[in-house]
């Protein structure tokens, strides 16, 4: 049977013991020393002002969809999808892997009194002398221990280890509560507060204070961290109760960046999703649970520090402040540290190789081998073996480097990015309104919104350097993650659902506002054609004028009755024209629609909403001008179009094709003069598609003879005005003859034309019918175009 049984209680120990960690013992003394009490308490309150949110943000999520292995992993991928999700995870994984190097490294700390009274003892060799200085004497040796266990035992031993380790953390916080020092007993709390708020008793307590800051040589302005105390020709470097030298100047986002780790365990608990048996019960339960519950205690510890030892003290990094104020501080609080560290690196080490193994089983990775041999698992409950050996060698190598203070501003800047991601993922699904999420939880979408606000503008704040490159990193990885993985979807499943509401209110504004005189046009155009994979004509057109300036609806019309056989047919249709699309960045939305005849299709199109929020006001049909196909269906059925007033373009597709993309020609008449400013805007809009932006637009203007003159001093200035963007030496203006064919004139000036463009008025059509559009044999693609009214250029 499979061991994933656990309830809440794992969740809630493994989060608080991560919480009330090694920061608690090592650093939070510091905190209240460098910034004072009130500062520490707004660290406190800033931090949670993360990890409340992100913690209802998880909670949230979890209980509207069942969470399986990978914790926080499994929750972004399947909310974000898996390229990003992806990306994420390994941000994620990092932070976890070098946490695991991080309490290790804080767990060597519990162990400088037992080296101190060895080196005081004993008389040592020099190498062991030199050996017992480092410690990663103690640390790798603990990390391949824990190793062992954990691929030996697997998580239930994790789980039974740490309820010993929180009953020893909670006798450690006893009696460190219990404790009482020198310092206490001369300074209230009260005058505690008040030093720090009154400039007046600075000469009673600078005897207290170490010169923390000396802003550059020859300037004499100090500060005194713990107040707000500036003084002029500050004292001499003070000692520590411990003899420590001064520490250096330290912003206060700069103590924030290192003490922010100690809030974010309360995601740890998370990482047993796999080993759960109600995940959506318990990593709520347990996880906001740990979260208040560990605010709680970090209050209450700062008052305690700040009440028990000077300032100096405090922020001294050499002195295990919290043994000194314990009651059996001397012992309970190394073993505490101890305890606290190893099971902080305990549940860091259960969680973070689950992470990676998760992401393997997602099939990530380019090569299928890594893959496979990340998400290989280790008996029944498939613990993640060889996913823990890379985490051990990428803990290693940082518990190698050293440098505490800096491997936690390393673990924040990684973790900002997951909260922030969880964050943003309940905000996000509040604002879509999808009717599958349904959590038993519910957050306030504002709450997440200034959730993640608040993770990405604090790693800016707290380290822009570090921020900066976990940016760079993580746009990096998505880069590379995507391109490894072309099959798997992206950013487009972040945004949706919001697109959608998005989209949804912008057509009713659009709507409304639909009711306000128009002062430009531009096309909301429809296509229709049932030669979409034989003649992409239309298609191509529709493309190009949607590029830039306008919408597309492109519609395949698929005849016969609507039936199971016929809408799958559809469907199948549909999922080829959208690859086209996709081949070719068309800005496009394309669909099918079935109907018994070309009429009753046409009928149906006329009456469709505008997808753009504004009414479709170009319809586009398609022919072929060697056969002739579609041409009869557009003439019998140009009533029952004009009906609704649409301006009308038929496209005649010759075997030439659109030619080489360079040239559009343009011819007015005085018979169709009020679709010209029609055919001269659509021309300019095909320009700005990458396909024709070398396109050269020549307009050709035919009038009478006693017209000429006149006509032709109208196109110039409406050129030297900007409402014609067409170049003056791109128009020529010929004298119609009345013996002479203008179809001949057509076929001499536009013969080499990419594209033609004519006007044809409604009486002609109905008069000459397929006559209209015969006689262009010698010349490529020709669009005649029907406008409605006169289309202003402006």
């Amino acid at each position: 049977m499979d061991k994933q049984k656990f309830g809440t209680a794992p969740v809630f120990f493994t989060a608080i013991s991560t919480i009330l960690g090694a920061i608690m013992f090592l650093r939070f003394g510091f905190a209240v020393g460098m910034v004072g009490l009130a500062g520490t308490i707004g660290i406190i309150l800033i931090g949670h002002a993360v990890t409340i949110p992100t913690a209802m943000a998880i909670a949230e999520i979890a209980t509207n969809q069942k969470v399986e292995g990978g914790g926080e992993y499994y929750i972004i991928s399947r909310s974000f999808g898996l390229v990003i999700g992806s990306t994420i995870g390994m941000a994620l994984f990092m932070s976890q892997a070098i946490s695991v190097a991080f309490y290790i490294m804080a767990f060597t700390e519990a162990f400088k009194p037992l080296l101190d009274w060895v080196r005081e003892t004993y008389v040592l060799l020099p190498w062991a002398e030199t050996l017992l200085g480092y410690p990663q004497t103690i640390g790798i040796p603990a990390l391949l221990l824990l190793t062992l266990l954990i691929l030996t035992k697997g998580a239930d031993l994790g789980v039974k280890v740490l309820y010993t380790v929180v009953a020893t953390l909670a006798f450690a916080l006893v009696a460190f509560f219990a404790g009482t020092t020198d310092y206490a007993r001369e300074h209230s709390v009260e005058f505690f507060n008040s030093y720090t708020a009154d400039a007046e008793v600075t000469a009673e307590i600078l005897d207290e204070l170490t010169d923390e800051v000396r802003l550059g040589a020859g300037i004499d302005t100090a500060y005194y961290p713990g107040s707000n105390v500036v003084a002029k020709a500050a004292p001499p470097p003070l000692p520590t109760k411990s003899g420590s030298p001064a520490l250096p100047a330290i912003s206060f986002f700069t103590v924030f960046a290192i003490i922010f780790p100690a809030f974010t365990g309360m995601t740890a608990g998370v990482g047993l999703s796999g080993d759960l048996r109600d995940p959506g019960r318990s990593i709520p339960r347990g996880t906001l649970a740990a979260t208040i519950g560990g605010m709680i205690v970090y209050c209450f510890m700062a008052w305690k520090l700040a009440s028990s030892a000077a300032p100096a003290d405090l922020a001294d990094t050499s002195n295990l402040i919290m043994a000194d104020i314990a009651w059996q501080g001397w012992w309970l609080i190394p073993l505490g540290l101890a305890a606290a560290t190893i099971s902080s690196a305990l549940g860091s080490i259960l969680v973070a190789p689950r992470t990676l193994q998760a992401i393997a089983a997602d099939n990530i990775f380019p090569a299928r081998g890594i893959n496979q041999f990340l998400a290989r698992g280790k008996g029944k409950a498939n613990e993640p073996y060889n996913a823990s050996l890379i985490t051990v060698v990428l803990a290693a190598f940082f518990i190698l480097l050293g440098a505490l203070d800096s491997v936690a501003e390393i673990i924040s800047m990684f973790f900002m990015v997951t909260y922030g991601s969880l964050c943003l993922i309940s905000f996000l699904n509040h604002f879509a309104a999808d009717p599958s999420y349904r959590p038993t939880f519910r957050s306030k979408w504002y709450v997440s919104l200034f959730g993640a606000v608040a993770c990405f503008g604090l790693m800016f704040f707290m380290n822009s350097t570090y921020a900066a490159a976990a940016v760079v990193l993580i746009g990096l990885l998505y880069v590379y993650i995507a391109y490894s993985n072309p099959d798997k979807r992206s950013l487009a499943l972040i945004f949706q659902g919001v697109i959608f509401q998005i989209s949804r209110r912008i057509q009713i504004f659009l709507q409304k506002a639909d009711k306000e005189e128009k002062q430009t046009w531009r096309p909301s155009a429809i296509a229709v054609s049932s030669a979409t994979f034989t003649r992409l004509g239309a298609f191509d057109f529709l493309r190009w004028i949607s590029q830039k300036y306008s919408f597309g609806t492109y519609l395949h019309y698929i005849n016969g009755y609507l039936s199971h056989d016929t809408s799958e047919d559809a469907a199948r249709t549909k999922e080829r024209i959208i690859r086209m699309a996709e081949a070719t960045e068309s800005r496009i939305y394309v669909d099918t629609i079935v109907s018994p005849s070309y009429t009753s299709a046409i009928a149906q199109i006329i009456q469709f909403p505008g997808i753009a929020g504004t009414e479709n006001n170009l319809l586009l049909l398609e022919y072929s001008k060697q056969t002739g196909e579609g041409l009869e269906n557009i003439i019998d059925n140009f009533k029952l179009i004009k009906s609704v007033d649409f301006n009308i373009g038929i496209l005649g597709l010759s075997e030439r094709g659109f030619g080489l993309k360079r040239t559009i020609h343009v011819w007015v008449t005085r018979a169709h003069y009020e679709s010209a400013n029609l055919m001269i805007l659509l021309a300019y809009i095909m320009t700005g598609h990458p396909d024709w932006k070398n396109a050269e637009i020549r307009l050709f203007a035919v009038f009478e003879e006693s017209k000429l003159v006149e006509e032709e001093q109208r196109m110039y200035d409406l050129i030297e005005t900007g409402q014609l963007p067409i170049s003056r030496n791109n128009i020529d203006v010929l004298c119609r003859q009345d013996d002479t064919d203008s179809r001949s004139v057509i076929a001499r000036k536009s013969g080499e034309a990419d594209l033609v463009i004519l006007g044809f008025r409604d009486e002609a059509i109905k008069r000459m019918k397929g006559d209209l559009f015969a006689g262009y044999e010698e010349i490529g693609n020709v669009l005649f175009v029907n406008a409605t009214e006169e289309v202003k250029i402006r």
